[in-house]
């Protein structure tokens, strides 16, 4: 398993738009997408331990995000499933309903969202403003593949509110880990 680290925010940086199925039968854009005040893309899959770790603290900071603050989140899959059958399209159905996601998990079959994106791992969290600039490209929290210690600092949470607040994200970031983005074989 490759462990690897997203890149610093690029500030302004404007959300490539996408157009991909959802798990629970509908199609989902960046427009559709958008919240009154931002938008958090999130690159997640089922087998990543970095993920999984996360998984109950993640439904519970978008939920609180989109329920008091404005900002939206979709998930996009972008794994391959023919190497990873965790991450099959039913897989993803079973997984958003057992956690009870307060979000679209979409997939992304092409991989081209997740290449538009310069994706690099799961999680890979891109936290935009409501103009479609991107304000935040950082770490969840002090996870890896286990789970922080309860009372840690909500690295996402709080930038995504401050992104609600003030349409800009903080100016400095802790990148997010994961595992390598399982791309298609060329």
């Amino acid at each position: 398993m490759v462990s690897l680290q997203t890149p610093v925010c690029n500030f302004g940086w404007k959300a490539p738009d996408f157009d991909l199925p959802g798990v629970d039968g509908k199609r989902y854009t960046l427009q559709t997408a958008m919240g009154e005040n931002g938008l958090l893309v999130m690159f997640i899959c089922n087998h990543c331990p970095y993920v999984q770790a996360i998984r109950p603290r993640l439904v519970r900071d978008c939920r609180e995000l989109r329920d008091h603050h404005g900002i939206n989140s979709i998930a996009i899959m972008s794994n391959d499933p023919a190497d990873y059958a965790e991450d099959s399209f039913d897989n993803m159905q079973k997984v958003a309903a057992e956690f009870e996601f307060p979000f679209p998990y979409v997939f992304d079959a092409s991989q081209t969202v997740a290449r538009a994106y310069d994706a690099v791992c799961t999680p890979d969290f891109f936290g935009f403003n409501r103009g479609f600039e991107l304000q935040y490209r950082g770490r969840f929290d002090a996870s890896r593949k286990e789970t922080a210690p309860e009372g840690v600092r909500r690295d996402l949470f709080e930038a995504m509110k401050q992104v609600a607040q003030t349409q800009k994200g903080p100016l400095e970031q802790i990148p997010s880990m994961g595992c390598s983005i399982k791309w298609k074989s060329e």
